[in-house]
């Protein structure tokens, strides 16, 4: 019986031990352990310890090995809540939240009282927004633990995501009564308390409950200018509109240059006239001399001369002080039709002559802008902002080449300035320079790891989202996907760092920035570093749909066929050499590794270990997949989740479910863009592509074949598709890229009409109202790319006379003789994307 007493001691002494390591994060000592337990014959097969060794392994990156033991665990000792609970870790880990689940489901079955299996499936159960399931979950721990505070904010948040408010005002209510802060003291966290529930308040339209709310606790309130706000805003709502107008006047005081208090403001004060509006911001800005808001604000009011006297006033006083956001300031003024004395300092002509450069860049005349801003630089040549905007003209213009190169002047005049480097490098990457890209990152990159890898680390998502283009750019797919699927991870990761808020927001009681990050995690793929992303990956996965590559053993064999002795010779060399390089730079780093000082090595080790090894994303495997559709489908996913109000999200789905052949989600598709915006170019070409398939597969099912009869007369209103095409030649006359889209589909419907479709597609005459940069050459490009077959003196003579019209764009100088139309073509994709973006 000793001998016994003394072994389950030890037994418990190793477990404990264990546990010990493992929550110290010390896993290899963890094995030991385990080790020790799993080799006395007594113990051998105890699941419990079987399925925590595999939980370990799963920490050092060894998967299948903790799938192994977990499974072993768990068969030995099915009825053991620790094996369930290990086997929802490993499953959690895994992103498996479904399973996961599952698993902490059955655990509880054994043990229903358990609180960290409780906690973590209330955690797996809020990332999924199970919300009714997470709300029966914190009940549960509310019961377990009514002290806790966590257990009664959890079940409160639960309700107020629910929209249950009343129910939600009430546990709040509730918890803050056991709360015992004096009225004299100021608590931080009984303050946020305060504030989250006068948050419910506000969204459940309890507008003076929620107004006698913050001023009852006004006082143990620690964000004195929310709570000002909050006054502000409910008294509007309550139609007090003498007392609105006060705090919206102190507001102002507080900050003058905060343009939603004017908004409240003049809502309060319900002005009638345009006179009295123009003399409140006169009043305020006699009381505020410095602010900017005031004198800004009136611009957005009046029209005709009074806006250039009011306009003229408010550049003098800018010019004369020197501002250079100045344009940024009055930027949204151009998108209105209706709109469009003293001795001066030395410097007033500079910032003149830098604004009007801004100006007719915006105008598009390039000409004009290029010799104010080279005025400028001429007087003061070492002012960083000049040589931007100098850029940035260029850039306009389509000449990508001198862009880089004075962008590059730019950022030499301060090599510190983090924002210049950064704007060189984009500058760059649109010119597809992405080894020089990357070179001007590294000066500010993490040395002993290449720039690349750095901003991966860092999501560095601008970089990443410009590499992809520059690599579709230049037709190098695997780059691309590899990048795609790079920003696609970022976000995936961004959606898992959740875990870390679920108590920790509930433990700081940051419950309104809590609820917040929730609904942002919600919509986190509307972003447009993930829509760019997406777009570019499906993009893509068409284009490797529609020409596959072939194996890249097959293709060098077939490259080679075409190669003299000695060209195939030197080719062979270059491998060679490009082999050895990589291998010296693979020896350079382990030998970095070996030599690097003891504790960052241990820290690198024990980085290694406890993040599960990701599966590496090799270009050249990422451009050959063998079902491209069926990886585009999982970019597209989420922009029809959270994008749906984007039209190019439901042209894009067409786009795939044309070529899969699907002619109802086809339907479903172009039904959706019609709604958003019928005359939209793309989605025209897109009508017809669908309406011509319908027409050639007469082997539909009858259902299928009568709804989309149904539907498309809707959308045609019984024309064929001849005339429906060339109505909409008509009534978009004056529209480049609406005639380019309809002469493509005069000659997708016909071929022999081709002379009379490049005359539409190519015209330049005076009506033509988007004779700019990006449509220009989105037509020269349609000429070179087979939209209009075999075209290549057209393409020439339209390149002539697009010279003419822009004769700084690189795009449309002349070609070199040595090269063909396809490096014609190569030049024009470099630039079209780009200008895309921002002209």
């Amino acid at each position: 019986m000793p001998h016994l007493l003394a072994r389950i001691n030890l037994f418990l002494l190793l477990c404990w031990s264990y546990s010990k390591c493992y929550e110290q994060k010390q896993y290899k000592n963890g094995l030991k352990f385990c080790k020790m337990i799993l080799s006395n014959p007594k113990f051998a097969e105890h699941g419990e310890t079987l399925a925590m060794k595999g939980l370990t392994l799963n920490c050092l990156g060894k998967k299948e090995e903790a799938y192994e033991f977990v499974r072993k665990g768990l068969r030995n000792d099915v009825k053991s809540h620790v094996c369930w609970h290990v086997y929802g870790l490993l499953q959690r880990s895994d992103k498996r939240y479904d399973e996961a689940i599952k698993c902490y489901r059955n655990a509880l079955k054994l043990d229903k009282d358990n609180l960290q299996i409780l906690r973590d499936l209330s955690l797996l159960q809020i990332q999924m927004r199970d919300l009714e399931g997470y709300r029966e979950t914190r009940y549960q721990l509310l019961q377990l633990r009514p002290t806790q505070r966590a257990s009664w904010i959890g079940y409160a948040i639960a309700y107020h995501l629910l929209k249950d408010y009343d129910m939600a005002l009430k546990l709040l209510e509730e918890f803050r009564q056991t709360q015992q802060v004096p009225l004299s003291k100021i608590d931080y966290e009984y303050s946020e308390l305060i504030l989250y529930q006068n948050q419910v308040m506000r969204e459940a339209d309890l507008f003076q409950e929620s107004l006698e709310h913050i001023e009852t606790y006004e006082k143990q309130i620690c964000d004195k200018l929310l709570v000002e706000e909050i006054k502000g805003e409910m008294l509007l709502k309550l139609g007090r509109l003498k007392e609105a107008s006060e705090v919206f006047k102190n507001l102002i005081d507080r900050n003058a240059e905060n343009w939603c208090y004017y908004e409240g403001l003049e809502k309060a004060l319900q002005l009638s006239t345009l006179e009295e509006r123009l003399q409140i911001y006169e009043d305020i800005s006699k009381q505020h001399p410095r602010a900017i808001s005031p004198r800004r604000l009136p611009l957005n009011l009046v029209p005709g001369e009074r806006f250039r006297e009011l306009l003229d006033k408010f550049l003098r006083v800018n010019f004369s002080k020197g501002c250079p956001p100045l344009f940024t300031t009055l930027k949204s003024l151009y998108y209105s039709a209706e709109k469009n004395g003293e001795k001066e300092p030395p410097t007033t002509l500079l910032w003149v002559q830098y604004f009007l450069a801004q100006h007719f860049d915006k105008l598009g005349q390039y000409s004009l802008a290029l010799d104010y801003i080279n005025a400028a630089i001429a007087g003061t040549p070492t002012l960083i902002e000049l040589f931007y905007m100098k850029a940035k003209i260029y850039k306009h213009m389509g000449n990508l080449r001198e862009a880089v190169k004075w962008m590059d002047e730019a950022q030499s005049l301060d090599t510190a300035d983090r924002f210049i480097n950064s704007k060189c490098a984009k500058y760059m990457l649109r010119a597809n320079m992405i080894k020089e890209a990357e070179e001007m990152c590294s000066k500010f990159t993490r040395e002993g790891t290449s720039a690349m890898e750095n901003l991966n680390e860092m999501q560095c998502m601008w970089f990443q989202t410009e590499c992809i283009s520059a690599y579709q750019r230049l037709g190098r797919y695997g780059d691309a996907l590899k990048k795609c699927h790079e920003v696609e991870r970022h976000f995936s990761e961004i959606t898992d760092d959740q875990f870390d808020f679920h108590t920790y927001c509930m433990r700081k009681m940051t419950l309104r920035a809590y609820v917040d990050l929730l609904r942002l995690e919600d919509i986190l793929r509307r972003h447009g570093f993930y829509f760019k992303a997406a777009r570019s990956a499906i993009e893509i996965y068409l284009k490797l749909y529609d020409n596959p590559l072939t194996s890249e053993s097959k293709q060098q064999e077939r490259n080679s066929e075409n190669l003299s002795a000695k060209e195939l010779k030197k080719i062979l060399s270059k491998q060679r050499r490009a082999q050895k390089k990589a291998k010296l730079e693979e020896e350079r780093k382990h030998v970095e590794r070996e030599h690097q000082p003891k504790n960052q090595k241990k820290k690198r080790d024990e980085e290694e270990d406890s993040s599960g090894l990701k599966e590496e994303l090799i270009p050249e495997k990422l451009e050959r997949i063998e079902n491209p559709l069926e990886e585009a489908i999982k970019f597209l996913i989420p922009l029809k989740n959270l994008v749906a109000d984007n039209i190019d999200t439901h042209l894009l789905a067409f786009e795939i479910y044309f070529r899969k052949g699907k002619f109802l989600l086809m339907l479903q598709s172009v039904k959706r863009a019609f709604a958003i915006n019928r005359n939209n170019p793309w989605l025209h070409e897109c009508l017809i592509k669908f309406s011509k398939s319908v027409s050639n597969h007469s082997n539909l099912p009858d259902t299928v074949s009568k709804v989309l009869s149904q539907e498309m007369q809707k959308i045609f209103v019984n024309k064929d598709l001849e005339s429906f095409n060339e109505d909409f030649l008509k009534h978009n006359a004056a529209s480049l890229q609406h005639l380019l889209s309809g002469a493509k589909m005069m000659y997708f419907l016909d071929k022999t009409r081709q002379e009379k479709a490049i005359a539409i597609a190519t015209r330049l005459d005076e009506t033509i109202k988007d004779k700019n940069v990006k449509t220009l050459m989105k037509v020269s490009e349609a000429l070179l790319d087979g939209s209009f077959g075999s075209c290549t003196s057209q393409y020439e003579e339209y390149r002539m006379a697009c010279h003419k019209l822009l004769p700084f764009t690189s795009a449309f100088l002349p070609v070199l003789s040595e090269f063909s139309s396809h490096g014609a073509a190569l030049n024009h994709t470099a630039n079209c994307d780009v200008l895309a973006k921002e002209t």
